[in-house]
């Protein structure tokens, strides 16, 4: 087991560290078809497959007890209901974890809905309400890492955004703050925060993001990678023939199946080095995260215990070889990192 420093915080967390959007179930994604807050228009669901709060508390045990203290949620996964589960999880083992968690996003809990607020005021308006919000489903009085769960919002904004954010930290609400976002532009805004230690954004062995990589370190920020299993098509465990019997016909992911199969027409090429040294795919897609980059941080969504542990095998395993770093490279026809 080894450990990443969350930014300038100070603050140590495991390598690995577990993606909670799974966990939350079926939720209504009004992202597209509701552009204009809590009311009107169609919801489709967003569904990644049925959970079992039970065996998610489990799983979340087992991490606790085997070295992993990192866990990434959010009000939008399950629409509460991920961070639900982890404030039963945490009950009497609060000290032993460090959650992050996310706003910016309004949430109708009985609805199981998620989606946008009507304008940027609306966002900024209710960042308090949702802190509160999120403090009571966690079951805490402190948030870790407070991220922005917006992919963009415009620069001046955002200035005031951190200007919130700073006074949570200073009331004790939050401890520091970062930005979910794929954005360099957003992030080179809110590393300006005095309490901003970390950026997430979408890094895996087939996406590489030496740019946000780079803001990561001239700025001593963790750079949290999520999506890098990809939802499960870096596993091995889907292929272009049985994914889509493999999963439910309110799947989330066949509404993306074009990009997916390109996914994993790439895995194929570097599926001989990822899975050297005995290394599982799965294993290998963490072990890229980490020889990638000493300030990376893996985010790995899971279902069930069994996911959990395999993932934490991977420690045994540690960070690809630069030699193997330089050959996934060469199959994918990429310059070196």
């Amino acid at each position: 087991m080894f450990t990443r420093r969350l930014g300038h915080s100070g603050i140590e967390v495991s390598a690995l560290g577990l993606g909670c959007m799974e966990i939350g179930g079926a939720m209504k994604d009004g992202e597209q078809e509701l552009p204009v807050g809590p009311t009107g228009g169609k919801q489709p669901m967003f569904f990644l497959g049925d959970v079992d709060d039970n065996q998610s508390i489990r799983a979340i045990h087992y991490a606790l007890d085997h070295g992993i203290n990192f866990f990434d949620t959010a009000p939008a996964y399950g629409a509460g209901h991920s961070e639900r589960i982890l404030g039963r999880a945490f009950a009497g083992r609060r000290d032993k974890a460090v959650i992050a968690t996310k706003f910016g996003k309004f949430v109708d809990e009985e609805d199981r809905r998620f989606g946008r607020y009507a304008n940027d005021v609306e966002v900024i308006r209710n960042i308090r309400k949702e802190c509160e919000d999120s403090l009571m489903r966690l079951k805490t009085d402190y948030i870790d890492l407070y991220q922005f769960h917006l992919p963009a919002f415009p620069s001046e904004p955002a200035r005031e955004v951190v200007w919130i954010l700073e006074s949570l930290v200073s009331e004790g609400k939050i401890r520091f703050y970062g930005w979910s976002t794929n954005s360099s532009d957003c992030a080179r805004i809110f590393v300006e925060g005095a309490h901003c230690t970390a950026i997430q954004y979408e890094l895996n062995v087939i996406s590489d993001a030496p740019e946000q990589l780079a803001i990561c370190d001239a700025f001593d920020q963790a750079s949290i990678a999520r999506g890098v299993l990809e939802m499960g098509f870096l596993t091995g465990k889907y292929t272009a023939d049985n994914y889509r019997s493999l999963l439910s016909a309110d799947d989330y992911r066949l509404r993306a199946s074009v990009y997916f199969i390109a996914l994993l027409g790439k895995l194929d090429l570097i599926r001989d080095v990822l899975t050297s040294d005995g290394r599982t795919l799965a294993q290998g897609a963490l072990a890229w995260i980490w020889a990638r980059s000493d300030r990376n941080i893996a985010l790995a969504g899971f279902r069930t215990l069994a996911q959990v542990a395999d993932n934490i095998k991977s420690f045994d395993f540690g960070p690809l070889t630069t030699e193997q770093m330089k050959q996934i490279d060469v199959l994918l026809e990429r310059s070196p990192a």
